[in-house]
């Protein structure tokens, strides 16, 4: 079965030694996403802000594999103040208010800066042209 990788230039990709996404035959699977952009965060204190650019890196993501958001079956949303909910929500809502995925949104207590607030994983399915009529 064939593997497609994206990576992102991410500092730790290489050094915990993973991908931004894969692709293996029609299941793609996107590795949690932070607002983080040549080493800076994006949108410090802003959660809604930090969402959107996290979404737009795994659209981006998603799109080098040959799929897009309407094939996003599932998310998982790992914030650090579960009281700002709303404002993760909104972007979400956003990007995937036609699309309807199951979501997960779970408060963590820490994620690898202290000024992120919002990690986003997403799995996806994009029918094979064997499987579709």
């Amino acid at each position: 079965m064939s593997r497609q990788q994206v990576f992102t230039g991410s500092p730790w990709e290489p050094l915990v030694g993973y991908c931004r996404a894969i692709r293996v035959g029609n299941r793609i699977e996107v590795a949690g996403t932070t607002a983080m952009q040549d080493g800076v965060v994006v949108g410090a204190g802003d959660p809604y802000a930090q969402t959107r650019f996290v979404l737009q890196t795994i659209e981006n993501a998603l799109k080098e594999l040959g799929a897009d958001m309407s094939h996003v079956v599932r998310t998982r949303m790992f914030v650090t103040d579960i009281s700002r909910w709303e404002e993760v929500g909104k972007a979400h809502g956003e990007f995937f208010g036609q699309i309807q995925p199951v979501a997960t949104m779970v408060e963590v207590s820490a994620l690898i800066d202290p000024l992120l607030m919002v990690e986003i994983e997403v799995e996806a399915i994009v029918e094979d042209e064997t499987q579709a009529g």
